[in-house]
C-alpha cells in the first residue's frame, strides 16, 4: 500500500535512528550483561525529562497542584506507603521506581509536555494527531521496517481499528487494502504475514479484522480457510498457530473469531486430523483446553503450566464468550474468584494502568489486555437479582457498574498523561520512556475505550442461530459515559472514544456489519 512521500514534520522518525551507526542487531553475551545492569552500571548516563519528546518540543513550565485537587491514590499520604519492603530491593523493584519517577509528575500535572489541556486541566486526546500517526503506516516506511515484514496484516489491522476507534472513516481504504492482502492468502487457506510464507493464526485473524473494518471480507476463501482450520485444530481440544506450530491460547482466540465472523461451518473438515481423535467439531474439548490454561495465580497461560499473562487472560475469555454466554461458559471453564483477584493486581500503583504480569511494569497496551477484560467478567458474574446465570437480570447494566473491580479513572488519566506522545506526531505510546507506535496506540485507544463506557450483555439473545452458527458474541452493545462520569473522570466529551467491540476489538458497528455479510449465501463460497 503505497503513497506519496511523507512531509517531514520534524520529529525523530525510525529510519533516521537506525542509520550507519545505530544499526538493529543482536547483542553478545558480554553486551546483553551490560545493558541488563542498566543504571547499576556506572558508566550509564543519567537521563533526565522525557526521553523521547520528539524534535522542536519545549519543556512544560512546571506548575504545583494543590493534594486536595488530586485524586486519592496520587496524593503525599498515599504516595508515601512503600511499595516494597526497603530491606529487598530488587533489578524490580528499582526498575519500578524508575518508572515512577518518569509518571509521577505527569500523573499529577507538574508536567503538561505543552500538550493541550481539556477543561478539567488533563491533556485532551489527541484526537487528530493520533489519527494521522496511524494513517501514516500507510505510506511508504523506511528500510528498517523490513523486520516486521512477517507482521504486515497487524500494521494493517492496528491502523483501520485506531481510525475506527476515532471515529475515522476505513472503508475508503478497502481496495487498496485487497489489492494487498491478496498475495497473502495461501490456495491451501489463510493468510501468511508476508509474500511466499505460511498461514498463521496470529496473521490470519490480523487480516481477517482489518478486512472487516474497511468492508472488504468477500475477497477471502472462505472454503479454503474452513479446510485450513481443520489442520490446526488439535485433538485435545485447542488449536496451533500454524500447522506444525506452538499450541496456545492465542490459537483459540483467533481461530473462533475467524469462524465466527466469516460464519464458516463448525463441524470440522472430513480429513481434520482431530477427527481421528474422534472430535467432530472445532468446539468440541475447547473450553476444557481453555480452562487448564489458568495457573495457581489465577490469571491464564498461554498454554498448561506457562506463567500468567494478561493478553492471555483476554484471549481465554473472549475465546469462553464465542463459544456461549459469558455468564454460561466463563463461570463452566474457569475460577473467576481467582481469575478477578489476578486481574484487579495487575492495576499498577500509583501509574493507574495495567502491567501485563506479576512484578511487571505498567504498559499502555495492557489498557486493553487486561482492561478489556472487565467488561467480559462482569457479563460472567451474576448480578444480586439474579437466581442462575441463565436468568436475565431485571437491570444488569446499572447494578454491575457499581460492582467495578478497576479504577476507570484511574486507568483513564495514565492514557491522557502518560501514554500520549508530544511533538507534532501524535500517537501513543506504552510509558514516558519509550516511542509511539501503532500497536501501543491501537491497544491504548482500546483501553480507553473499555474504560469510558458500558458493555451490557443481552442474556436473553440467542447463542446459537437457526443455521447452527455460534452468535452469543453478537449480543453486545454500548453506552457511553454520563455527564457525571466524565466529570468525575476528567474527561471532556472529545476525549471519549467510540465503543470498541469487548471480543473482537474493532468497531461495534463494524461487527454488526460483517455480522450479516455472508447470510443467505447457501454455504461456502
Amino acid at each position: 500500500m503505497a503513497a506519496t512521500a511523507k512531509e517531514d514534520t520534524g520529529d525523530d522518525t525510525l529510519d533516521e535512528l537506525l542509520k550507519d551507526t545505530s544499526r538493529v542487531e543482536e547483542l553478545s553475551s558480554d553486551e546483553e550483561a551490560v545493558f541488563r545492569r542498566g543504571t547499576n552500571d556506572a558508566t550509564t548516563p543519567e537521563i533526565n525529562g522525557v526521553p523521547f519528546p520528539g524534535k522542536g518540543h519545549q519543556p512544560a513550565p512546571k506548575r504545583r497542584l494543590a493534594d486536595a485537587d488530586l485524586p486519592p491514590w496520587l496524593r503525599t499520604s498515599t504516595l508515601a506507603l512503600p511499595l516494597y519492603h526497603p530491606a529487598f530491593q530488587t533489578t524490580t523493584s528499582e526498575s519500578q521506581h524508575k518508572t515512577i519517577a518518569e509518571c509521577l509528575p505527569l500523573l499529577t500535572g507538574q508536567d503538561t509536555q505543552t500538550l493541550p489541556l481539556n477543561t478539567h486541566g488533563l491533556p485532551a486526546l489527541r484526537r487528530t494527531q493520533h489519527a494521522a500517526f496511524l494513517a501514516s503506516t500507510f505510506n511508504p516506511l523506511p528500510a528498517p521496517y523490513v523486520v516486521v515484514d512477517a507482521s504486515r496484516p497487524w500494521l494493517f489491522y492496528w491502523t483501520l481499528a485506531g481510525l475506527g476507534a476515532l471515529a475515522q472513516p476505513t472503508t475508503p481504504y478497502r481496495d487498496r487494502l485487497i489489492s494487498t492482502v491478496r498475495p497473502l492468502q495461501n490456495p491451501t487457506g489463510g493468510f501468511g504475514g508476508g509474500h511466499g510464507q505460511l498461514s498463521h493464526c496470529a496473521c490470519t485473524y490480523a487480516t481477517v479484522l482489518a478486512l472487516a473494518c474497511a468492508g472488504g471480507l468477500r475477497c477471502v476463501d472462505r472454503a479454503a480457510m474452513w479446510r485450513w482450520l481443520g489442520t490446526v485444530k488439535q485433538a485435545d481440544g485447542g488449536f496451533r498457530m500454524a500447522v506444525g506450530a506452538e499450541e496456545d491460547i492465542r490459537g483459540a482466540y483467533c481461530a473462533m473469531t475467524i469462524l465466527t465472523l466469516l460464519d464458516l461451518p463448525l463441524a470440522l473438515p472430513p480429513d481434520a486430523p482431530a477427527r481421528a481423535a474422534g472430535l467432530a467439531t472445532f468446539t468440541d474439548r475447547l473450553g476444557e483446553w481453555v480452562g487448564s490454561c489458568q495457573t495457581y495465580e489465577g490469571g491464564i497461560s498461554g498454554a498448561p503450566n506457562n506463567e500468567a499473562h494478561g493478553a492471555y487472560a483476554f484471549c481465554a475469555l473472549a475465546c469462553l464468550s464465542i463459544l456461549d454466554a459469558p455468564s454460561e461458559s466463563i463461570p463452566r471453564y474457569l475460577d473467576v474468584d481467582a481469575l478477578v483477584r489476578w486481574l484487579a493486581s495487575m492495576q499498577t500503583q500509583p501509574e493507574g494502568g495495567f502491567a501485563g504480569r506479576t512484578e511487571k511494569l505498567v504498559d499502555a497496551c495492557y489498557s486493553h489486555w487486561v482492561g478489556g477484560c472487565w467488561a467480559l467478567l462482569q457479563a460472567a458474574v451474576p448480578p444480586p437479582n439474579r437466581r442462575s446465570p441463565s436468568t436475565p437480570p431485571s437491570s444488569a447494566a446499572g447494578e454491575v457498574s457499581e460492582r467495578d473491580l478497576w479504577s476507570r479513572e484511574a486507568l483513564i488519566r495514565y492514557l491522557l498523561t502518560c501514554s500520549q506522545q508530544p511533538g507534532a506526531k501524535g500517537g501513543m505510546r506504552d510509558k514516558p520512556s519509550t516511542r509511539p507506535d501503532g500497536y501501543h496506540t491501537c491497544y491504548s485507544l482500546a483501553g480507553l475505550s473499555a474504560a469510558q463506557n458500558r458493555y451490557s450483555y443481552d442474556f436473553a439473545g440467542e447463542t446459537v442461530d437457526a443455521g447452527g452458527r455460534l452468535v452469543a458474541a453478537f449480543n453486545w452493545s454500548v453506552t457511553g459515559p454520563s455527564e457525571a462520569e466524565l466529570e468525575a473522570w476528567g474527561c471532556d466529551g472529545a476525549d471519549v472514544v467510540g465503543g470498541v467491540h469487548p471480543v473482537f476489538v474493532v468497531p461495534m458497528a463494524v461487527v454488526e456489519r460483517t455480522r450479516g455479510m455472508f447470510e443467505g449465501l447457501g454455504g461456502l463460497s
